[in-house]
């Protein structure tokens, strides 16, 4: 086992900590938790990095606890938000809330004799709760300029903020108190964006309670680019391979710039330090073979998508990015080829047309937009510049047939070093 605290600090996961956490960590097996929104069916790598403190957490022995809001999601965080968002009806909560439950339990021991790790949702306990009970056994706790001191309150004061997410703090609050008193919760972990709500938390349990709580955040991830994490051209990097699949989520952690990549290892792998710096000195050496990329990008590829898809996207790489034969392209699953093919170099044509025998300057110069001209497709050829299925066309006067389809669906088409996918339909 571990020392909690210290695990954190050497990976630089820890922004802002209560005086007295690290003392209770040291002191006996501690139950702490941490809140997951379930406004969607997926969790995102942002959130990987609160699933790890956890996983981190379980490690050093200590019991945590995974809280899905069903309840703080029919309400909204305002925190980091500058407007109101859409509230979500029960049905699809509860749809949102067992997706996720799936997803932690891929990294999380929910079996383990000593300190399993429980999924809680904050509907059970406010379920029952009046409005009334709730203003008079926890609004009066709190008061309301303690509430507008905070940060998450204090950013919208100017625009707005409803009745609504004003209560949010409170909510979150009594989360912590209800987690202190009926699971021995002591401590709560977070995004440092959280720390309003904790705090008011920890205040919660000493003023209703009598009793002494903590809490520690992580601070927010940042690119040393400027651009947001977790976030692509396409929008969000999923942890559901439905929305992300494996090889875009490979290849995420696979283009992370060096500086990025020194960091995000130490905060989404397992490996220790020691590993970690010896990964991070060889890369030095030679940054160019990208070793420090490599193994981030399968560690944690493997860790939330299996060692079966990390094969496949490391052979869909390889397909575009590397010295490729037909049997490598032949390897790669129908999923795993088209997910490796953004809009601007897939297309799809009927298959009818290709069981017919179509010319091969019609295809690629008009067909689909390869190529401006049959003219400028003629001197390509000639260059020995155009592949159909990993074998150069020689002849501009060709028939592309059903003989070219890769698992009797696709063509495989690559210009100089851009490849292209053509769908037959």
């Amino acid at each position: 086992m571990t020392n909690f605290i210290q695990e954190l600090k050497w990976r630089g996961m820890i922004h802002d900590m209560m005086p007295g956490t690290e003392e209770q960590f040291a002191k006996e097996m501690t139950s702490a938790y941490i809140g997951f929104d379930p406004t969607g069916d997926s969790l995102h790598i942002g959130s990987l990095v609160q699933i790890m403190i956890l996983v981190h957490l379980q490690k050093a022995g200590h019991k945590p606890y995974a809280l899905v809001g069903g309840a703080t999601g029919m309400v909204g965080d305002p925190s980091g938000k500058s407007k109101e968002r859409n509230l979500l009806d029960a049905e699809t909560l509860n749809h949102n809330l067992s997706c996720i439950q799936s997803q932690l339990e891929q990294f999380l021991d929910f079996e383990s004799v000593d300190n399993a790790a429980e999924v809680v949702n904050n509907y059970d306990w406010f379920e029952g709760m009046s409005f009334l009970d709730f203003i008079r056994d926890v609004g009066k706790h709190i008061s309301v300029n303690y509430m507008l001191a905070k940060d998450s309150v204090k950013s919208r004061l100017s625009t707005g903020m409803s009745f609504t997410e004003f209560s949010y703090q409170l909510v979150q609050g009594y989360d912590f108190y209800w987690l202190w008193k009926h699971k021995q919760c002591k401590v709560q972990l977070g995004g440092s964006d959280q720390w309003g709500n904790i705090v008011t938390g920890t205040e919660l349990i000493r003023r209703k309670g009598g009793g002494e709580a903590f809490a520690c955040t992580t601070p927010l991830i940042k690119k040393a680019d400027g651009s947001k994490f977790g976030k692509t051209e396409s929008g969000n990097v999923w942890l559901d391979a439905n929305k992300t699949s494996p090889y875009q989520f490979y290849q995420y952690w696979i283009n992370a710039s060096d500086e990025d990549a020194s960091n995000y290892i130490k905060i989404f792998t397992l490996k220790t330090q020691e590993e970690t710096e010896t990964i991070l000195a060889e890369h030095a050496e030679a940054p160019h073979q990208r070793k420090l990329q490599i193994a981030l990008a399968e560690d944690i590829t493997t860790r939330v998508h299996g060692s079966e898809a990390l094969l496949e996207a490391q052979q869909a790489s390889k397909i575009l990015f590397g010295k490729s034969s037909l049997d490598d392209l032949l390897t790669v699953k129908p999923a795993s080829l088209e997910s490796a093919f953004d809009a601007d170099r897939s297309f799809e044509i009927s298959k009818e047309q290709i069981a017919a025998g179509m010319p091969v300057l019609d295809l690629v110069a008009q067909a689909i937009p390869i190529f401006a001209s049959k003219g400028e497709a003629k001197r390509m050829i000639k260059g020995n510049g155009l592949s159909i299925k990993k074998e150069k066309v020689t002849d501009d006067t060709a028939i592309i047939n059903e003989a070219h389809l890769i698992h009797n669906k696709y063509l495989f088409v690559q210009r100089g070093k851009n490849f292209y996918l053509i769908k037959t339909v």
